[in-house]
């Protein structure tokens, strides 16, 4: 069973945990509708890179 020699120094420990952290979604801001949105992901209107490609269904109201 493999033992370490020597207790790691917090400065060994600290700087192996330096890449651990979480990182915040990148977003993106849509030129045509201006909506913000997470990258590469169609915005909730139907936009990607500018152009409309969902078309959303029309509502009606039968009331």
């Amino acid at each position: 069973m493999a033992v370490q020699k020597s207790r790691k120094t917090p400065s060994r420990r600290d700087m192996r945990r330096s890449h651990d952290k979480l990182k915040g979604p990148s977003l993106s801001v849509d030129p045509t509708s201006g909506e913000t949105h997470l990258r590469h992901r169609v915005t909730p209107d139907g936009f990607y890179r500018g152009k409309q490609v969902v078309v959303q269904p029309e509502e009606d109201d039968e009331e």
